[in-house]
């Protein structure tokens, strides 16, 4: 393409997480604002960015690896930027991984990326420009007025807060991304409204730790609050979805205004990191675990349907066959019925290597191999008491004569699907009556209109 048709024009690679999927989305809409329009092909677009991912080491190859491929290739009438929490992380360290690189924006200030980018296009010296400003925040009223939302066809995540206060020593997010910050409440909302009017169908609240929502902006409860406030704001969204919620904040508030609103999908994503307790002490996470086991009996009270995923590290430095015992029994007690499980990976500035004696490779892999094998019959028996039910599915997508959606009890790319034989109509909840199970997947038939009867978000009984 000639470099006239390609000077207002850009290409945005996003890396990582969804809640960098929300700032690559509040990027793109500031540079169309001024003038800009995104395109799929790099070799079109006249100022390249990649939003990097700076959390563990898999994730940081991979952003050097696609800033490398746009500077082996780009023409001298095109810039290449490093934005995100890679560029945040490392600064000035990303030039030297990737020599010839024209820009380095943190995650902190993704909302000066225009003026970034026009100082960028007016340098003539050599050498790579920085903005990584020591005072920054990632949220509040600078904000420039974008949606602070990934749109994903019928979903959308919707950013809630940045940042985190935790402790925890095995993360590098606070360092990161700096202490946690609340949205505005009324932004929230507002932007909740808006979505609303695009028809979507499910409202995805993420943060660092959605349940610290508030704490600093003076609302007590704040979370429990911020639901209220939603369901009252957009009542025409029939899924809401809660994810990244930590140990020890899921308060009564919460749980009740989960189990009071149909809308809040009988969902909830805890990431407990391990279940023994002098791990999670070395770990600098909430150690009580009989609250865990009271919380969860608590939330299964409230919330019969309830579905819980969590998240584990295995081989964490110390962590001895015992502790590891203490894991196993701990998901076997509590029966999650999704778990995500990695083994230990140390990042850099981080303290959690000097907490114990690290782990073999070998022993990691095979305390890792373990636990799947005790976690996919629990969650092979969950997807088995379904069968014979009729689920709402949200559809997402249809091919070679099958459509495919979720129901509420999958989050998007991170739990399992539902096959669906007929082409479903996209971006619309359905009616499904689930015939098979899989570990992570169902099968069904979707059910006529006639033949339904008090079909909601949660199947119509557990049998």
């Amino acid at each position: 393409m000639s470099k006239a048709k390609r000077k207002k024009q850009f290409y945005l690679l996003s890396l990582g997480c969804s809640k960098n999927t929300v700032d690559s989305e509040s990027m793109a809409s500031l540079l169309k604002r001024n003038g800009y329009r995104g395109v799929e092909e790099w070799s079109d677009a006249s100022v390249l960015i990649v939003n990097t991912c700076g959390f563990i080491e898999g994730a940081r190859q991979e952003s050097i690896g696609a800033l490398r491929e746009l500077v082996a290739g780009k023409a001298d009438d095109q810039i290449v930027v490093a934005a995100g929490c890679m560029a945040q992380r490392y600064g000035a360290e990303v030039v030297e991984w990737v020599p010839g690189l024209d820009g380095v924006i943190g995650t902190r200030r993704w909302m000066d990326i225009v003026p970034f980018i026009n100082k960028l296009k007016r340098n003539k010296k050599p050498g790579a420009l920085y903005h990584l400003p020591e005072s920054a925040e990632t949220v509040g009223t600078d904000e420039r007025g974008v949606l602070r939302a990934s749109v994903q066809g019928a979903s959308a995540y919707l950013k809630i807060s940045d940042g985190c206060r935790r402790p925890c020593a095995f993360c590098a997010i606070p360092e990161i991304k700096g202490t946690h910050v609340s949205r505005p409440y009324q932004s929230i909302i507002n932007e909740a409204q808006r979505l609303q009017a695009t028809g979507l169908q499910e409202l995805i609240l993420i943060a660092q730790d959605t349940t610290d929502y508030g704490h600093d902006i003076g609302l007590k409860n704040g979370f429990s609050k911020l639901l209220n406030g939603i369901v009252a704001a957009a009542p025409d969204i029939p899924w809401i979805r809660i994810m990244y919620a930590y140990p020890g904040y899921v308060t009564d508030e919460m749980i009740d205004a989960m189990a009071r609103h149909p809308q809040i999908l009988p969902y909830l994503d805890i990431p407990l990191q391990h279940g023994h307790r002098e791990t999670l002490k070395r770990m600098r996470r909430p150690a009580n675990i009989e609250w865990v086991y009271k919380t969860v009996d608590k939330l299964r009270t409230a919330l019969p349907n309830l579905a819980i995923r969590s998240t584990f590290i295995v081989g964490y430095p110390g962590e001895t066959e015992e502790e590891f015992g203490g894991l196993v029994k701990f998901i076997k007690d509590l029966e999650f019925d999704r778990v995500g499980a990695f083994t230990y990976s140390f990042e850099p500035s981080t303290p959690s290597a000097t907490v114990g004696a690290l782990v073999p490779d070998d022993v990691m892999a095979d305390r890792l191999e373990r636990l799947m094998a005790v976690q996919q019959p629990i969650s092979l028996a969950k997807n088995q008491r379904l069968v014979g039910q009729t689920m709402d599915v949200l559809v997402e997508g249809f091919g070679d004569g099958v459509s495919i959606g979720r129901t509420y009890r999958d989050a998007p790319e991170i739990d399992g699907l539902v096959f669906v034989p007929g082409e479903l109509p996209l971006g619309e909840i359905v009616p499904v009556r689930i015939d098979g199970a899989m570990v992570h997947d169902l099968t069904g038939e979707m059910v006529l209109a006639r033949d339904v009867v008090g079909v909601g978000s949660i199947p119509l009984s557990m049998g």
